[in-house]
């Protein structure tokens, strides 16, 4: 079963905490039975779980946060974490109840953040995940920004990293290959070097699965590192690094 079949069925019935993700999981108790099995699995699926329902809810609160929430935001959420269509009623249900309002969002975004405190490609590839719903419509509105920024802050990120993870995604500059890679141009080859094989090793999809991220998930980090490789092959070719 796919870990979108899992949020429906499963979840109800783990102890999520008395965190908003365990909270926001009880709800779904009233729809659907409760197995309370348990084996040695049972930590992990309810970690990916936990993981499966933050980032629904964190998108579902970040497409609120100007104000309306459209189809093209739903659309966009399922580009991205690519949900089999016979899920789409399960995804949506969570995705409603999370969308009532954009309150309680931190909440969530902490409970991520604690999932992976030593891994912020993880946190970053959410991050990109969400600023491709938030450009759904074709811009990025203010509310939405502040959204993001303050979910980056939680996530552990500081203003710096947070505008050069904005400026992937927003602006003349988001396919500069330098800005892709977190560096300066004035970098030597050296460092140029070091900065892709830090990112290169904190996006590898291997690094996703190692830290229990569901399948699902890891296509973020394959589009991620795609771009890492893309900009670093860019700076080698101009620079003549070999």
């Amino acid at each position: 079963m796919s870990i979108w079949g899992k949020i429906a069925g499963a979840a109800a019935g783990f102890a999520l905490g008395g965190g908003p993700l365990g909270a926001l999981v009880g709800g779904l108790a009233g729809h659907y039975a409760i197995d309370k099995r348990l084996d040695p699995e049972a930590r992990e699926q309810r970690r990916q779980i936990a993981f499966t329902i933050g980032v629904i809810a964190l998108s579902a609160k970040m497409a609120k946060s100007d104000g309306a929430v459209t189809q093209g935001e739903f659309d966009a959420f399922q580009e991205v974490f690519h949900v089999p269509e016979d899920e789409f009623a399960n995804v949506r249900r969570v995705f409603h109840m999370a969308q009532q309002d954009v309150a309680g969002y931190d909440g969530y975004a902490a409970q991520i953040a604690n999932m992976f405190p030593d891994n912020p490609g993880v946190l970053e590839d959410l991050l990109d995940g969400l600023f491709h719903i938030a450009l759904a419509d074709g811009v990025i509105h203010p509310g939405e920004v502040d959204f993001l920024r303050h979910v980056a802050e939680i996530f552990g990120f500081s203003d710096l990293e947070f505008e050069r993870i904005k400026a992937g995604h927003v602006g003349a500059d988001a396919s500069d290959p330098y800005l892709i890679l977190g560096i300066d141009r004035a970098a030597t080859d050296a460092q140029v070097k070091q900065a892709y094989r830090k990112m290169a090793r904190e996006h590898h999809p291997d690094a996703l699965a190692a830290q229990g991220v569901p399948d699902e998930f890891r296509e973020l980090a394959h589009e991620k590192i795609a771009a890492i490789n893309g900009a670093y092959e860019r700076i080698c070719k101009d620079r003549g690094i070999s």
